[in-house]
This record gives structure tokens, sequence and C-alpha cells, in this order.
């Protein structure tokens, strides 16, 4: 049980899981701000 529990939280795993959460959340918090250079032509 302690092979499985090391491998599936590593190091890599980690820091993927943390880059994979960091960008949700740019995602979020960057989707309420309407990009004002598509409305530029209308």
């Amino acid at each position: 049980m302690k092979k499985i529990f090391d491998r599936l939280f590593s190091r890599e795993n980690m820091l993927a899981l943390l880059l994979c959460l960091i960008l949700i959340a740019l995602t979020i918090f960057t989707a309420d701000t309407s990009p004002t250079w598509i409305y530029q032509g209308f």
C-alpha cells in the first residue's frame, strides 16, 4: 500500500497537480474580464 501511495503522490505528480490548479485558477479569475480589443471594431 505504501508503494502505491508513494507513486501516486510523487514529487512530479504534485508539481503537475499544482500547475493544473494554477491554470484553472487563472482561467476562473480572468474569465469575468472581457477583452476589450475584440469589441473595438464594433
